[in-house]
C-alpha cells in the first residue's frame, strides 16, 4: 500500500519509504501548505532521528523556519502548533503501528489537519514526480524549543482530586513516559513507561486487547480501581474496569461528556458512525445533542468545528476536545475520566458499575477481514443485511449502517489497511451470535 494514507503518511521504514522520500516531503510541504515557519516533533522510534534529519534537511533548503520539539507527543504538536501559531506541523510518528514501522502527521495552521483530500494528495503526486522545487534563495533555519513544561501545566487545569483512586497506568513504552508520571505523581503503579522504539514489552496498540493483558493482570493483582493505557504518541488511551475488563472505547463518549456538559447543557457531542447505540442513547438522555461523523481525526477535528460541539471521540480510542483546539488528546482524556471514576468511587460506584448502563446491548468490536475485492464482498452482503430484519434507518456516511429495532450492523472498507471492518450490535448475545455467524457465512469466502 502506499505511504501516503487517507489521514497521515505511514509505513515500513526502508520498505514502503526511504530517508529520500522524506526529504522530498520536507522540500515540497512548505510549498504546498504555503508554510514559511513549522514545528515539528518526533517519537522514540529508532528510525524517527534519521527521518528528523531528512526531514529538517528538506525544509531548510526550501527556506522554512523550524522550531524542534525533539520527543514529544502528537497531542503536544497539535496544541503548540494552534496555541504557539505555526504555518504547519510535522510529527514523526507511526502512532500504534508496529516498531519497524514510522510515518508523519502534518497539520497546518490552527492545527487543522492535512489528510489526502486535504494536501496529501498533492504531496504524493509532487513527491513521486522526481521533481523538486527550487531552492530558498535564504535557507531556513532550526532551533530547538521545550514546551513539555507548558503543556504539563495547562493539562494541570483540569486535574481534580484523585488520591483515593489505585491506578495502573501503561505507556506502551511509548511517548506519554515522556511526562505522565509528573503530572499523575507517585502514588500511580507504572508500567512500560520508558519511552523506547523497540517497543520491548508488547505492541503500541491497546485496541488490540492482547496488548492490554499485562495491565489487566496488574490492575487485577494490585486491586486497582481501573487501568489506563496509552498508545504509542499518547494521542489514544483506552481503560480497563477493576476486574481487568477492556472497555471498548465508545463507551467513554459519554463519560467524558458529562465534563463538559455540566457547564454546557445540550451541548452537541460528536461521534463516529461505528458508535454503540447504547452511546448514542446515552448522551441524548443526558441532554447532549449526538453528531455522526466519519471514520477519522481528519474528519473528526472538522467536525467538531464546523458544529460547535465541546467534545467526542470514536471508537480506536481517539478523543477530541473544543478546549484542546479540536484536536485529540490521550493525556487530556485520561485526566477527564480519572476524574469521573474518583466521584463515583466517593459514591461507592466501581469503574464497571458506572459503565454498565451505558453497555446495554451486545457489541461484536470491530471485526476485520482481509478482502482483495471489498466491493464485490459488500454487494454480496446486501441480501442478507436486508433478510436481518426490518431496516429502521440507514446511513451510507462511512461505508454503510443498517439499523433495525434490534441492533445494527455497520460495514465498511479501510481507509488506512486492506480490510474490510465490520461490527455488529444486537440486543442480546444469542443474537448477536446468530447475525455474526450469517454474515461471515458471506464475507469468509471473499478473504485472502
Amino acid at each position: 500500500m502506499s505511504f501516503f494514507k487517507a489521514y497521515d503518511m505511514r509505513g515500513r521504514f526502508d520498505v514502503d519509504f526511504t530517508l529520500d522520500t522524506v526529504y522530498r516531503v520536507g522540500r515540497w510541504l512548505p510549498h504546498i501548505l504555503s508554510a514559511t515557519r513549522m514545528l515539528i516533533g518526533r517519537d522514540a522510534r529508532l528510525s524517527s532521528p534519521a527521518m528528523r534529519e531528512a526531514l529538517c534537511k528538506g525544509l531548510i533548503e526550501s527556506g522554512c523556519s523550524i522550531d524542534d520539539m525533539g520527543l514529544s507527543t502528537t497531542p503536544m504538536v497539535y496544541f503548540f502548533t494552534a496555541k504557539e501559531h505555526y504555518d504547519a506541523s510535522v510529527q514523526i510518528t507511526a502512532s500504534h503501528n508496529p516498531a519497524d514501522h514510522n510515518g508523519m502527521k502534518v497539520s497546518k495552521q490552527g492545527a487543522l489537519p492535512v489528510g489526502y483530500d486535504t494536501g496529501l494528495a498533492e504531496l504524493q503526486r509532487r513527491v513521486e514526480s522526481g521533481e523538486l522545487p527550487p531552492r530558498a534563495t535564504t535557507p531556513g533555519t532550526c532551533r530547538a524549543v521545550d514546551y513539555r513544561a507548558a503543556f504539563v501545566a495547562w493539562l494541570r487545569t483540569y486535574q481534580q482530586d484523585i488520591s483515593d483512586l489505585n491506578v495502573v497506568v501503561d505507556g506502551s513504552d511509548g511517548m506519554a513516559g515522556l511526562f505522565v508520571p509528573e503530572l499523575l505523581g507517585p502514588q500511580i503503579t507504572y508500567l512500560n513507561m520508558v519511552p523506547d522504539g523497540r517497543f520491548p514489552h508488547h505492541a503500541p496498540n491497546p485496541l488490540e486487547v492482547e496488548n492490554c493483558a499485562q495491565l489487566s493482570a496488574c490492575v487485577v493483582e494490585n486491586k486497582a480501581d481501573i487501568g489506563v493505557i496509552f498508545d504509542g504518541d499518547a494521542d489514544r488511551v483506552m481503560f480497563v474496569d477493576e476486574r481487568g475488563r477492556f472497555i471498548q472505547p465508545d463507551y467513554l463518549i459519554p463519560v467524558i461528556a458529562r465534563y463538559f456538559l455540566a457547564n454546557e447543557p445540550g451541548a452537541t457531542v460528536i461521534h463516529d458512525i461505528r458508535t454503540s447505540r447504547g452511546v448514542i442513547e446515552t448522551l441524548r438522555e443526558e441532554g447532549a445533542q449526538p453528531l455522526i461523523g466519519k471514520v477519522g481525526h481528519a474528519y473528526a477535528k472538522v467536525l467538531l468545528r464546523t458544529s460547535g460541539a465541546v467534545c467526542g471521540g470514536e471508537l480506536a480510542g481517539h478523543y477530541y476536545f473544543r478546549d484542546f483546539f479540536c484536536c485529540d488528546s490521550g493525556e487530556l482524556a485520561a485526566l477527564i475520566v480519572l476524574n469521573a471514576v474518583a466521584q463515583a468511587k466517593r459514591n461507592a460506584i466501581p469503574f464497571s458499575q458506572l459503565m454498565a448502563p451505558i453497555m446495554r446491548y451486545a457489541n461484536s468490536g470491530e471485526i476485520n477481514f482481509k478482502i482483495a475485492d471489498k466491493a464485490a464482498a459488500i454487494a454480496a452482503l446486501d441480501p442478507t443485511l436486508k433478510q436481518l430484519g426490518p431496516i429502521c434507518a440507514e446511513s451510507t456516511l462511512d461505508g454503510r449502517r443498517v439499523e433495525y429495532a434490534d441492533g445494527w450492523v455497520n460495514v465498511r472498507q479501510s481507509n488506512t489497511e486492506p480490510y474490510l471492518r465490520l461490527i455488529v450490535e444486537a440486543t442480546t448475545p444469542a443474537l448477536l451470535a446468530s447475525r455474526l455467524d450469517r454474515i461471515r457465512a458471506i464475507l469468509t469466502p471473499f478473504t485472502l
